[in-house]
Formats: structure tokens, sequence, C-alpha cells
């Protein structure tokens, strides 16, 4: 995620409405338009990943499942089926398993971001013979989501012996200024969901999900709902997302401030991060990840530093300082170390999670940034070229190397 004081902002699905009495001149709520995000989907770098990578076929699929539905419930089951089939997809093509679908480098994260586009825009559209609230239209999108992104998918073995890792990336962003961005972040988590890690201290499972880019699902908990089940049960856990060019960063300070910059809808916000009791918010969290150790170790070809800036409004004071070492006491966070988009707020959720269910003490995590995901010299039109994957490759395989030195936590 970019670490520009970026501004943050929110748009949401559709509102739960409850259900009227149907008269004879009611009738169903009609189909929303298409989002900001789906409304992308038109442009020709979109049609070539799909097309290259053989998820073209993944919304029709689902139009087809939708239109054979007879009831709100057969189409709930559609939903789900088709949301996970695709995240696992996007696992297999990532880890090599099953057809390649087209000439795209295998480890692209883009099918999986703009297939699930196609798919919740088909929902949107989708207007059954039975009627659909608008409730039901929400609820569908929503298990669409969760598990097209493998939020729900999230399942360690039983038996001792082996540590859980649990780790999160995010979708493409600032897709208005390119079209074509990749998210490091997002393909991490298709290649290592599932994978085992071996670490002096024997092997390390590694569990994944996905986040959006979009403010309002951060309002709504997908972090807390999709991260409080397993907090409790893993070794260690990581929010991951691209941050600056040419490095790496453990993010040592998170704060809980929103900066305005907009989302994948084009929304920004400025405000508080907004969270379950705010009465017993606090400003700042902090990682609990073994950053001297990671810092340390030879990982890869990207320099790793320990980022302990963020910027504040001091205590008594009335405008933004930048702290390089970190928080005063009693001051108002308006950047954490990831800066006041959804990388601070990821971590700063994560770790707040964390800290209230009782686990600072114990549980290891915190907040990777990787380095920006650059296409070759030149680049300016063509949606993948060779240098473009050998960084996408090398971010995602330091990514595990910093996984394995954090689980051994040395």
């Amino acid at each position: 995620m970019s670490l520009i004081r970026v501004r943050l902002g929110v748009l949401g699905l559709a509102l739960l409405t409850g259900l009227t009495t149907p008269t004879a001149a009611s009738a169903a709520p009609a189909a929303p338009s298409p989002t900001v995000e789906e409304q992308r989907l038109g442009r020709a770098a979109p049609q070539e990943i799909l097309r290259r990578s053989g998820f073209d076929t993944v919304a029709p699929r689902l139009a087809r499942a939708l239109e054979a539905a007879r009831t709100y419930e057969e189409a709930r089951r559609a939903v789900t089926r088709e949301g996970a089939r695709l995240w696992q997809r996007a696992v297999d093509r990532a880890q090599g398993r099953g057809p390649a679908g087209g000439d795209l480098s295998r480890d692209d994260d883009r099918p999986l971001y703009w297939a699930r586009l196609g798919m919740t825009r088909e929902v949107r559209a989708w207007e059954p013979d039975f009627g659909l609230t608008d409730g039901q239209r929400a609820a569908l999108l929503d298990v669409l989501e969760r598990a097209s992104r493998g939020q729900d998918a999230i399942r360690y073995p039983h038996g001792k012996g082996l540590k859980r890792i649990l780790l999160t990336g995010f979708d493409p962003f600032t897709l208005d200024r390119d079209v074509r961005i990749s998210n490091p972040s997002g393909a991490t988590a298709l290649a290592l969901d599932g994978t085992v890690v071996e670490t002096a201290d024997g092997p390390a499972r590694i569990e994944t999900a996905v986040f959006p880019v979009r403010w309002q699902d951060f309002t709504d908990g997908t972090v807390e709902r999709t991260l409080r089940p397993h907090l409790p049960k893993v070794d260690l856990f990581t929010t991951v997302s691209q941050g600056r060019v040419g490095r790496f960063d453990i993010e040592r300070t998170n704060g809980a401030w929103r900066g305005g910059f907009g989302d994948n809808e084009n929304v920004g916000r400025t405000e508080t991060v907004p969270v379950a009791d705010p009465a017993s918010q606090p400003q700042w969290t902090t990682t609990t990840l073994p950053y001297a150790a990671i810092v340390a170790a030879p990982t890869g070809r990207f320099p790793v530093y320990d980022n302990t800036s963020v910027t504040e409004i001091p205590a008594g004071g009335t405008q933004p300082v930048v702290r390089p070492e970190g928080p005063t006491p009693g001051s108002t966070a308006r950047a954490g170390g990831g800066g006041d988009y959804l990388s601070n707020e990821i971590a700063y959720r994560a770790t707040l999670l964390r800290d209230r269910l009782g686990l600072r003490a114990t549980l290891p995590g915190g907040h990777v940034h990787t380095p920006v995901l650059q296409f070759g010299a030149g680049n300016t039109t063509e949606v993948t070229d060779p240098e473009f994957v050998r960084n996408r490759l090398d971010i995602i395989a330091q990514v595990r190397a910093i996984l394995r030195v954090a689980a051994e936590g040395k």
C-alpha cells in the first residue's frame, strides 16, 4: 500500500432494507448500478488479463448458476460455491496446480481481482423472477466477497509440532493511475496459502486471506470478523501490503487515523479509525514481530528496515509533527509508520484485536510493507514484462523468508 500521506474513503454495499407488504403496485427493487470498481472492467487491460489467464470464464459461469436458481437459498449456495471455487482456482494457479489457462505468469494476483469484480457485477445486475430484496442482494455480495478472498477458508491441521502462521494481503489499488497495477501482497497470499515453511523450530503452516481496498468494508468490521476466530490459535500473524520503492519495512507503530485519500471506489474520508468500544481506543498500537531479527537476516535482494517513524500531534499541540523515533506520550495519531491509508489501518486493527484478546505478550504480530511492484523500464502499456514478473517473484520469496525468520523468533 502506498506510503504517501493518503486520504481514506468509504463506499458501502446497499443498506439492508426491511420487507414491506406487497401490493398490486409494488415491485422488486431495481438492480443497483455497477460500482466504480466494476466499471473499470470494461477497459482493455482488465479484459486482457482475464483472457490471458483463462479467468474470463468465471463471471459467465456464475451468471449461468444464478439464472438456474429458483429460490434465494439456491442462489446463495451457488454464490458461495463459485466464490470458493474462484479463490481455490487462483491459489492453485499461483502454486502451479492445474492448467495455467493462458500465457500470463502464474504468480499474477490480478486475475483473481478482476474475475471477482465480474462476479459481483453479475450479482448486482441479477433480477430473478422470484424477486430479490436489497438486503438479500447485499447478503449475496457479502458471501461472495468472503468466499472469493479466502476469508472463510482459513484452516489449520490438528496435532502438535506444527506452527501456525496467518498472513493477509490486499487487492490492487490506485487503478485510475494505472489500471494494469498488481499488488505483491495479494500475490504473496495466493502463493503461500496452505504451504509449509521449514524453520529451525520445525514446520510452520501458512494460511492467508485477501482484503479489499475499500474503507466501508473496514468500517463494517471485515478485518476483525476474519481474524478474531484465528488469532488465539496461531503462533504468528502478519498483515502485508505494498509500501515504498525498493525496500521492505517492518512497521513498528500503527496509528488510529484515516488521512482522506480515495479508496478503490474513489471515496475519501478523514477521521479517527472507527472501531468497537471507541472509549477504550488507543491512539497507537505496536508490532510484536521480532523486527531486529528480521532486519538482520539475509532474506532476499531487497533491504529490510525497522521503520519507527510516525506523524503525531503532540500533547497540548495543534499541528502534526514527524517523530522519527516513534510517538511521544499523550500524542494524537496522524500517521503510523505505514502512513494513514489501508496499510496502516489493517495493521492497527489487527494489533488492536491482538491486544484486546489479551495476546500481546504471547503472540508475535504486525505489519510488513513490501517494495512497490514495478514494471520494466519503458513499459507504459503492456500488462506484463519479464522484469515485472521477476520483481513479483522476488518479493514473494522474500516475504516467505521473512516469515521463516519471524516464526523462529530469535
